[in-house]
């Protein structure tokens, strides 16, 4: 009977450590899983509109979040001066521009 009841509990330790590990391992893969759809494209986005603000110059066609379309006339340090219509100049934050068209 004793042996018995020492099986059982030797089992049962062996279940609680694997159980602990299952619990690990499902932990990361749900890491890994947040980092791959929701972190990892969120950086690249980032950086890609970071590239974008940098690299505009006057003359460019560009679209801001807003939805005004215009042409670039200046570019100063966090602000850009855009032409909307002839002689209708706006002045707004380099980092408001999403799109640059060709």
């Amino acid at each position: 009977m004793v042996s018995e009841a020492f099986a059982m509990a030797g089992g049962a330790a062996a279940q609680g450590q694997g159980g602990q590990y299952q619990g690990i391992i499902m932990l990361v893969a749900m890491f890994a899983i947040f980092y791959f759809l929701l972190i990892r494209p969120q950086q690249k986005r980032a950086k890609q509109q970071k590239e974008l603000v940098g690299g505009l110059k006057a003359g460019d066609s560009v679209v801001s979040a807003g939805g005004i379309h215009g042409k670039i006339v200046s570019v100063e340090d966090t602000t850009v001066v855009l032409e909307v219509a002839t002689g209708v100049k706006m002045k707004m934050n380099r980092s408001s521009v999403t799109e640059v068209k060709q």
